[in-house]
């Protein structure tokens, strides 16, 4: 398949099936629906080994919500967006847990670069409860979950891997489950800050931009793991390549003839951008210069769909 960097299950599936000319995909189930005209609900499975490996992605369920003009969004589409997320969400943890047990939060990234500063933003907005219960319980009404929340930074900042901080947290406080929110990195332009990925399947943070770290997984941690993420950037040569394709399209329009443009394969081109443009050990992302907006919008988004849930 494609060597396209992009984090996102509903991506790498429609990539197999169009380079593969198929309509199914044996071990990967998928449903589609639009909730309205501007949010998209699609749900992708991946139900076996064959899925796999066709995908890329752990066997598991990966729900994607796709939002239309989201930097224009008012308050109103916002909360329709959360509300969304929430119901999503609550239908993963009724899987997993039950309604009071304990919950960890975890925001991944670094809040100092803003394409990956998501997941501690959205720590700052969470509604955490378990040391009220703990210390103040007669402030707190009997049924409320226990909910604590972490930004354990990088591993630049900190030298210790994000896997061995959630460890020794796992292992003290012993929640039941874990939520993690992590930028990641997107085929396309159009899903920045404007698609939600939640699966159960854990994360490799760093992988989709090549800076792969531990996995945290259940295998990793021992307990549940339901993961949210957001698109924040795109490889260079992903960008490049996709000029060259609507250039490419134009010519062809012009000149059907033309046997190179005609025989030029979208793989071929773009392991050709990305030689070209790999130059000495760097390897460019982008994002967009309305990031800081963005981010601001999907943290509301993420924070409320999480407290609404819990």
């Amino acid at each position: 398949m494609y060597n396209f960097r992009t984090d996102l299950a509903l991506e790498r599936r429609d990539i197999y099936k169009k380079v593969n000319k198929l309509n199914e995909i044996d071990g990967v189930e998928s449903i589609e629906k639009e909730i309205n005209e501007k949010i998209k609900l699609s749900k992708v499975k991946i139900t076996n080994k064959n899925g796999e490996e066709a995908i890329g992605k752990p066997i598991g369920n990966y729900i994607t919500i796709d939002v239309k003009g989201l930097k224009l969004a008012d308050d109103d589409e916002i909360k329709k967006i959360s509300d969304v997320l929430s119901n999503e969400l609550k239908e993963m943890l009724n899987i997993h847990v039950n309604k009071q047990e304990d919950i960890l939060i975890v925001g991944l990234g670094n809040i100092y670069v803003t394409p990956d500063a998501l997941g501690p933003k959205v720590i700052n907005e969470i509604d955490v409860t378990r040391h009220l219960i703990k210390y103040l319980p007669q402030y707190v009404e009997e049924g409320t979950r226990p909910v604590s929340a972490i930004a354990p930074g990088v591993l630049g900042t900190t030298g210790i891997e994000t896997v061995e901080i959630l460890k020794g947290i796992v292992e003290n406080i012993k929640p039941k489950l874990l939520i993690v929110i992590d930028a990641l990195a997107s085929r396309s332009i159009d899903r920045i800050s404007s698609t939600i990925q939640i699966s159960d399947t854990g994360i490799v943070p760093g992988a989709g931009v090549g800076n792969t770290r531990q996995e945290i997984s259940e295998k990793t941690l021992g307990i549940p793991i339901i993961s949210i993420g957001i698109p924040t950037v795109v490889e260079l040569a992903t960008l490049v390549s996709d000029g060259i394709d609507i250039f490419i399209d134009r010519l062809q329009e012009k000149a059907e003839s033309n046997e190179y443009l005609n025989k030029l394969q979208q793989d071929d081109k773009y392991e050709e951008v990305k030689e070209a443009l790999n130059v000495g050990e760097y390897n460019m992302i982008v994002t967009p210069k309305e990031i800081d907006d963005l981010i601001e919008n999907m943290k509301d988004i993420v924070a409320r769909g999480i407290n609404f849930a819990i």
